[in-house]
C-alpha cells in the first residue's frame, strides 16, 4: 500500500521548515508568499490532502455533511426518489470538494443518537434532514447541538423562515397540498367519485399534508368522506399491492387511485391486472412521484413530474449557505406538474 504523503515529505522537497509548511497549507502568515506558491505547488505534486480528523480536532471543518435515513432498509432498494435526491446533493458537493457522509438507521430516535455522536466527534460540518415528521425531535435538537441543518421537504408553506416549526433550522420544501389538489381535480373532472389515497407511512409530515389536501379538495368538491380516504403503507411494493388488493374487494371498489410513490403505483397495476380489472377501462391509477418504471409500464402511468435531482440541489446549496453564516430560511422548490396518460380516463357510466 502506498504512503501517503506527510507535512515532513512536502518541507524536505521544498527546502523548508515543517513549520514553514503548516503555515502554508492553513494559510497562516509566516512565510512569503513566494514561499507559500512553492509549497502548495509541491503538495499538489506529492498529492498531499489534509487530515480531516486532525482539521475537526483543532476546529477546522471536516470538509464533509451527514444525511441519516430513518426509514426500513427493505423500503429503499425499489424507490427512485432517494438516488435521484442523493445524485442532486452529491453534484453540488462534489464541485465544492464535500464529502456526503450517508448512514441508515431503524428509527427517529437512532437517527437522532447519530447526529449526537457526529456532533461530539465533529465528523460533519452540518447535516442534511429528510422525512419531516408532524411531531419531530430533530430541528430542536440540531438547534440545541448548534449543528447546522436543512429539513429537506418539510413543514408545509408557513411562509415564514427557519423550519416552519419555530426552530432556527432551514428547510426546502414542495407543495404538496397543491399537488394533490391537482391530482383531485384531475380525477373529478374525469368524472371519478370513488378516489382512494396508497399513502406513504403515516406520521410523516408531507403524508399529513396529502391527506389532509385529500380530504380539504374532496370536501371542497362535495365528494363524501367514505368514498375519497386514504390508507398508510411503508412504501414498498408489497404493502402497496396489498392494499390495493383490499380496497379493489369492497362492495363499492374505488375507480381510481392515488399512489404516494412509483414503485406503489405499479405493484398496484400488475395487481389489477392480476385480478382481470383493467387500467383505465375500470380503474385509473396516478402516480405520485414519475419515474423510468411509470414510462415503461403498459399502460403508462399518469404521474406527477418533479425534478427530484434539482430538489436535491436546492437542499445541498442551502446548506452551503448556511455554513457560509447565512441565515435560516425556507426555500421552496418548483411545484409538481400533472402528466396525464394512458392510465387515467373517464370511468365506466355503470361502474
Amino acid at each position: 500500500m502506498a504512503r501517503r504523503p506527510t507535512i515532513k515529505d512536502i518541507a524536505r522537497r521544498a527546502g523548508v521548515s515543517e513549520s514553514a509548511v503548516s503555515f502554508a497549507l492553513n494559510g497562516r502568515p509566516g512565510v512569503s508568499e513566494q514561499t507559500r506558491a512553492r509549497i502548495r505547488r509541491v503538495a499538489e505534486e506529492l498529492g498531499w490532502q489534509p487530515n480531516s480528523a486532525a482539521r475537526a480536532l483543532s476546529g477546522e471543518r471536516s470538509g464533509a455533511v451527514g444525511l441519516v435515513l430513518a426509514r426500513p432498509a427493505h423500503t429503499l432498494g425499489v424507490e427512485s426518489f432517494f438516488l435521484q435526491l442523493v445524485s442532486g446533493i452529491q453534484e453540488v458537493l462534489s464541485a465544492e470538494r464535500i464529502a456526503l457522509l450517508f448512514q441508515v438507521v431503524e428509527d427517529i430516535e437512532a437517527e437522532c443518537a447519530v447526529h449526537r455522536r457526529w456532533w461530539a466527534e465533529r465528523r460533519v460540518d452540518g447535516v442534511l434532514v429528510v422525512d419531516p415528521r408532524t411531531s419531530d425531535p430533530r430541528p430542536e435538537l440540531l438547534a440545541g447541538l448548534g449543528l447546522p441543518a436543512v429539513l429537506i421537504g418539510g413543514y408545509g408553506g408557513d411562509g415564514g423562515g427557519g423550519g416552519g416549526d419555530g426552530s432556527s433550522v432551514s428547510r426546502v420544501w414542495a407543495d404538496d397540498t397543491r399537488a394533490m389538489t391537482e391530482v383531485l381535480d384531475h380525477l373529478h373532472g374525469l368524472g371519478h367519485r370513488r378516489i382512494v389515497h396508497i399513502a406513504g407511512l403515516p406520521g410523516l409530515a408531507h403524508t399529513a399534508r396529502r391527506v389532509a389536501a385529500l380530504r380539504a379538495e374532496a370536501e371542497r368538491l362535495g365528494l363524501p368522506a367514505g368514498q375519497v380516504r386514504s390508507v398508510p403503507t411503508d412504501y414498498s411494493d408489497t404493502e402497496g399491492a396489498a392494499a390495493t388488493r383490499r380496497v379493489l374487494a369492497e362492495p363499492e371498489p374505488p375507480t381510481a387511485l392515488v399512489y404516494d410513490n412509483d414503485v406503489m403505483a405499479v405493484a398496484g397495476s400488475a395487481v389489477a391486472a392480476e385480478l382481470g380489472i383493467p387500467v383505465p377501462g375500470r380503474l385509473s391509477i396516478v402516480a405520485w412521484d414519475d419515474s423510468a418504471l411509470c414510462r415503461v409500464t403498459h399502460p403508462r402511468l399518469t404521474a406527477l413530474v418533479r425534478d427530484t435531482a434539482g430538489f436535491g440541489r436546492l437542499a445541498a446549496e442551502e446548506l452551503l449557505a448556511v455554513l457560509a453564516g447565512g441565515p435560516p430560511r425556507a426555500r421552496e422548490s418548483e411545484l409538481p406538474r400533472l402528466e396525464p396518460r394512458e392510465s387515467t380516463s373517464p370511468p365506466p357510466a355503470a361502474y
